[in-house]
């Protein structure tokens, strides 16, 4: 099984030096309950191409620091290619901005959210109970697409996690996010990036969650067997 991991994050060097990728983040998360799968990175927001559907079996879409609103040159083809795995029933996980962007390609619509950016660790109403997750966020889901369903929420946002009628699932929060190595992509940002104040009050919230490793893993892990 190969799975195509888009990576949608530009890396800016010296800043993040030594820190994964979104990429890596995302198959250091999802392997150890995939173990059968190979995990290949394309760096679509650095300028690669977005894989042929032909050469893989299930796309995930990591987070970025854009928005669905600035349609980036690389935007376009990847919504193409969210049409396409649509239409050929291949699988789509979505992570933040991923989520955001399958939204707002299928139907649904994304876009800044008035409370600003949220970043640290947030508390999230499931199905099948209350789950802590982090989160680095600024826009949101805004309009569910046709044929979704809400399968995550919390009080500051009302879609954090969609189901659809078809092969495809995402979240608004990240998975891949453990806290040792958030709390140093905090640090490394803190002044450039993000505010002193708001930097210590998200990294107060991380230390005070219990967020499980493997969050997200049997839902992400059944789509790509095909398991609905």
């Amino acid at each position: 099984m190969r799975i195509a991991v888009l990576d949608l994050t530009h890396h800016p060097l010296p800043l993040l030096a030594g820190l994964p990728r979104a990429s890596e983040s995302i198959a250091a998360w999802l392997s150890p309950g995939l173990p059968e799968a190979e995990f290949v990175p394309h760096l679509v927001a650095d300028g690669a191409d977005p894989p042929s559907l032909d050469a893989c079996d299930g796309l995930i879409l990591s987070g970025s620091e854009k928005g669905v609103y600035d349609e980036a040159a690389w935007q376009a083809p990847v919504r193409a290619l969210l049409l396409e795995a649509r239409a050929k029933a291949v699988p789509v996980f979505g992570i933040c901005f991923g989520h955001q962007l399958m939204a707002d390609t299928y139907g649904g619509r994304a876009e800044k959210s008035a409370i600003g950016m949220v970043i640290g660790a947030r508390e999230f109403e499931t199905g099948q109970g209350t789950l802590s997750a982090h989160v680095w966020h600024q826009d949101q889901v805004t309009r569910v697409p046709p044929g979704a369903t809400v399968t995550a929420r919390a009080e500051y946002c009302p879609v954090g996690g969609l189901d659809y009628d078809f092969p495809a699932a995402s979240v608004q929060y990240h998975p891949e996010y453990q806290r040792p190595g958030l709390t140093e992509l905090l640090d490394r940002v803190t002044g450039p990036v993000v505010a002193p104040e708001a930097a210590e009050a998200a990294k107060a919230s991380i230390r005070a969650a219990e967020v499980a490793r493997d969050l997200a893993v049997d839902r992400a892990a059944a789509l790509f067997r095909g398991i609905r």
